[in-house]
């Protein structure tokens, strides 16, 4: 009903708006003002044709060469019975009105401001309300009372994180059941931090506990506390934690808390900037004078290092939970959750999979089946299958095949020994990553790539294991040596890694025996920058030099090792070549195949539009007419520098 009221009350405001309107303008025709002797005038030589007098102001019309003009006039009080003997000689159609006008004089030019103002503010905060934007309530908190129902997210659909379910878990039993800690002295946290890289599952734990908890909960943004305005940040955190209160027990989940945490003094703002009062309030709020007991914080970053230290501290922070990637295990029991929502075969092999995707976070992963099952859908498969898994995760890690890049011949034979030169090199190494696959297909900016399994989920690496990933990177830049007898431009991102990790494993894991256990360079960032721009140089030049060196033993090293070993495998070095131009794709079972000097079976292919049949990753020949070729072309001879580089 009040919803009625309000429409009625504003379409009877913009009715008697337009009705003054009209009545103003239609009275608004051209007036022609005449002195009084004039009016004598003009009534003496009968060209007057009506004339009206209101309280000494004359309003007529007259004759004005055969058309009709109307006119207006005054005059003083004590003419008013000479005005009007003048009139009544003259047989002049004179009426006088000594009643005042009101809606005439003051009526219009006065109402009709004031109404269209009023019907203006009405009709604009009717706008503002109805579009959500609330202007006159900035300081009111935009936090979102999530209902029980509202989210379908439960504990069941986290996975690879359990340590951080957990605690989580135990905070929403905590609520639901004070008295089983409360019995025992124990108080209830007051916040929950959670920290980790992007993607690993922070918000969607915090999902899943307004899914679990009988409890309201109330979602927020850091970034919905800044504003243009002084002070609305404070006010917003104030109104969040009144809202809170008269719903205790509650939980409050407050998503990217940097934007309103950082350290204070840090920036170019100084102490009184709006991000720090926004940042004071929250403090107090969490824990001032007057602590609010029932209200539990649980807040997501990725950049916990930026956080005020007031704001960690227990009494306010009491846990903090990291997210990381999750390992071997982790990454198998989030595959399995997704798993569940797409049709796929039974020979998906999940442990594989898991192990193929080293660094995957769990968004990674989710985007990795997604794909597959546009994959499958694309080529109007009814199920999921492990090419479609291999292919989707190339697709994450690299991009989408670029098939229709044209390579010339010699291209392709450079990427093919490329390629297989960083396979042998890790197949011929002790303590290195296993081969899973190798493939010359572009994705990406890069024309091939090697696919490693690592043999198990190791948080320490030893310094024969870095040396072996270095001999493995410079693998490449090898193979192209041996066969042209010159470098290519190829290598270029694997000397970049290689330059890197040799520095990292000098100047940070003292790995040197010349240098010894010594950490050289720190970070000398300001916080503000929010990350580590770069490492403050607190060593002399004599040791810079010392460094050097020893980096550049690492690396010369390296890549002598990665020589010898496929100096004495170029037979194996060739055969990998030739099969892959053939093939575009090996798997690491058809490489110890041709380690052991044994033929592959021949390559089944099927026309343009099918799926290969070679089992080797859904590789596909391009250019070529034959259906099947038992044996690989034979490969040039060149001699040293007749790559032409």
């Amino acid at each position: 009903m009040n919803s009625f009221f309000r429409s009625a009350a504003l379409w009877i405001v913009i009715i008697v708006a337009i009705v003054l309107l009209v009545m103003t303008l239609s009275g608004n025709e051209p007036v022609k003002e005449l002195g009084i002797r004039e009016v004598i005038d003009l009534a003496q030589a009968q060209k007057i044709k009506e004339l009206v007098d209101n309280n000494c102001k004359i309003n007529g019309i007259y004759n004005d060469n055969g058309e009709e003009q109307k006119f207006k006039s005054q005059y003083l009080p004590q003419q008013a019975e000479y005005i009007l003997a003048k009139m009544v000689d003259s047989k002049i159609n004179y009426k006088a009105n000594n009643s005042s006008n009101i809606f005439q004089s003051m009526l219009i030019p006065v109402l009709l401001p004031l109404v269209l103002i009023i019907g203006f503010w009405f009709f604009l905060m009717r706008s503002i309300q109805g579009s959500g934007n609330k202007a006159m309530s900035f300081g009111k908190s935009r936090a979102r009372l999530v209902g029980q129902g509202q989210t379908n997210v439960t504990f069941d659909d986290v996975a690879g994180v359990d340590e951080a379910k957990e605690e989580l878990q135990e905070i929403v039993e905590f609520l639901k059941d004070p008295q089983k800690f409360s019995r025992l002295g124990a108080k209830i946290p007051k916040g929950v931090l959670l920290h980790g890289p992007p993607g690993t599952g922070k918000t969607l734990l915090a999902k899943a506990v307004a899914g679990e908890a009988s409890v309201p909960f109330f979602s927020i943004s850091g970034s919905d506390f800044v504003e243009m305005f002084v002070g609305v940040g404070a006010s917003r955190v104030r109104d969040l934690f009144e809202q809170a209160k008269k719903h205790k027990p509650c939980l409050i989940f407050m998503d990217e808390i940097d934007a309103v945490g950082r350290q204070r003094f840090a920036g170019v703002g100084g102490g009184h900037d709006e991000r720090e009062q926004t940042l004071n309030q929250l403090l107090v709020e969490m824990d001032g004078f007057n602590p609010n007991e029932g209200i539990i914080l649980v807040a997501a970053t990725n950049r916990a290092d930026v956080l005020d230290k007031a704001l960690l501290r227990p009494g306010r922070f009491d846990r903090r939970i990291v997210v990381g990637y999750p390992d071997v295990l982790g990454r198998e029991k989030i595959l399995e959750v997704h798993l569940l929502k797409v049709k796929c075969r039974k020979d998906v092999d999940v442990q594989t999979l898991a192990r193929a995707t080293t660094g995957f976070c769990g968004a990674d992963l989710a985007n990795m089946i997604n794909e597959a099952a546009l994959l499958a859908a694309r080529r109007d498969k009814d199920m999921v299958g492990m090419e479609e898994l291999e292919e989707a995760k190339d697709r994450v890690i690299m991009g989408p095949e670029r098939r229709s890049v044209k390579q010339i011949e010699r291209d392709k034979e450079i990427v093919a020994f490329h390629e297989a030169g960083h396979a042998l090199c890790a197949k011929y190494l002790d303590d290195a990553n296993q081969v899973h696959k190798v493939t010359i297909v572009p994705r990406g900016m890069a024309m091939g790539l090697t696919s490693f399994l690592p043999t198990e989920n190791l948080h320490n690496s030893s310094r024969r294991q870095l040396r072996n990933e270095l001999v493995t990177l410079l693998g490449g830049r090898a193979a192209e040596e041996i066969r042209f007898g010159e470098y290519t431009s190829g290598a270029a991102n694997d000397i970049q890694r290689v330059t890197a990790l040799a520095h990292r494993m000098i100047c940070e894991l003292g790995m040197s025996d010349r240098l010894g256990p010594r950490s050289f360079g720190e970070s000398g960032s300001p916080v503000f920058l929010g990350r580590d721009m770069a490492r403050e140089r607190d060593y002399s030049e004599a040791l810079a030099a010392r460094i050097d060196e020893e980096v550049e033993g690492l690396v010369k090293e390296a890549y002598e090792t990665s020589l010898r070993v496929l100096r004495e495998h170029k037979d194996v070095l060739d055969a990998c070549a030739s099969h892959l131009l053939e093939r575009e794709t090996l798997s690491s079972k058809e490489i110890d195949l041709l380690m052991e000097g044994k033929a592959l079976d021949p390559l089944v292919r099927e026309d343009s539009s099918g799926d290969s049949g070679d089992g080797s990753g859904g590789s596909k020949e391009f250019g070529r007419e034959e259906e099947q070729r038992p044996a690989p072309p034979p490969l040039p001879k060149l001699a040293p520098g007749d790559l032409g580089i």
